[in-house]
């Protein structure tokens, strides 16, 4: 059984940085960010190959969020910089059991965090 455990949300102000991980218990693949921002559907934000040889970044992010994964404490960070309220959500991980070499959509994770809030504020 897959256990994902999630840290390092909370609130800053726009502009700022703020790194998320996620630390993974059991066999997973690929890992993944999603969102879900107030009264909107869960988004993807970013995922990554075990191996860490392929991410994904969803354009409305890209070049401001990284994702990247250290193999050996089997954990996958969310490095966020240049924080727009537009981020304000809860950012869940997730990990799949299949072999991806795209990017992770929902209903392609198969275990998933308890959220953590990220508020950005103006």
């Amino acid at each position: 059984q897959v256990q994902l455990v999630e840290s390092g949300g909370g609130l800053v102000q726009a502009g700022d940085s703020l790194t998320l991980s996620c630390t993974r218990s059991g066999l997973a693949f690929n890992m993944g960010w999603f969102r879900q921002a107030p009264g909107k559907k869960r988004e993807f934000v970013a995922s990554i190959t075990q191996g860490g040889s392929r991410t994904h970044i969803a354009d409305s992010v890209k070049g401001r969020f990284t994702i990247s994964i250290d193999y050996a404490k089997n954990t996958v960070y969310l490095q966020m910089d240049t924080l727009k309220p537009e981020d304000t959500a809860v950012y869940y991980c997730a990990a799949t059991s299949r072999i991806l070499w795209t990017a992770m959509n929902e209903g392609q994770a198969d275990y998933w965090g308890q959220g953590t809030q990220v508020t950005v504020s103006s």
